[in-house]
């Protein structure tokens, strides 16, 4: 194998550990969902810091990446929701906006002829948290309670962070494509 696809390899072994998070979920084997979300945060990062200590990037890469993010989160909040751990609404949130976000991008796309992903700093701090509610419902349910309002809390400021953050992408793209119309 060259070396150089390791990250991929890697990117690719987090996508399919959606699998098992969704069966254990299913299950209601909370402990072991955890378990599998700390192998894929930890692939996360290794991933990453392979891609920039050795300079690793791919084209592949810049997509898979990603992808294997949203597939992970998606499956999880959708399953979640399903067996009851989360509100329906909120997973119908949190899909909405990468929803707006993908189809935002292809249309950016199509007008402009080009796409940069850069990530906002308000995305990254939505990422963050809805990964801390994952984590906090996963533990309330299957070791330790944990205070409503802590949760509640939580989940007010997923809610948050993911409306600022959609519209974050939206506004943003939108100046982007009617600057570069105009440049034409």
């Amino acid at each position: 194998m060259n070396l150089r696809q390791l990250p991929n390899t890697i990117t690719c072994m987090r996508l399919l550990l959606t699998l098992p998070i969704i069966w254990a979920l299913l299950q209601g084997e909370y402990a072991w969902v955890l378990v599998l979300l700390l192998l894929a945060g930890l692939s996360d990062g290794l991933d990453g810091w392979l891609v920039r200590r050795y300079g690793w990037h791919t084209r592949l890469g810049g997509y898979l990446d990603p992808l294997a993010d949203k597939v992970l989160m998606i499956g999880t909040y959708f399953t979640m929701a399903f067996v009851g751990l989360l509100p329906l609404w909120l997973m119908a949130l949190v899909v909405l906006r990468d929803v707006v976000i993908m189809l935002g991008a292809l249309l950016y796309r199509a007008v402009t002829r080009r796409l940069e992903m850069q990530p906002l700093l308000v995305s990254k701090i939505n990422t963050f948290f809805q990964i801390v509610l994952v984590i906090s419902v996963l533990v309330n349910a299957g070791i330790m309670p944990l205070p409503p309002l802590f949760l509640d809390a939580l989940i007010g400021i997923v809610v948050v962070t993911t409306v600022v953050s959609g519209l974050g992408y939206v506004v943003g793209w939108t100046c982007r494509a009617i600057t570069c119309r105009r440049a034409a």
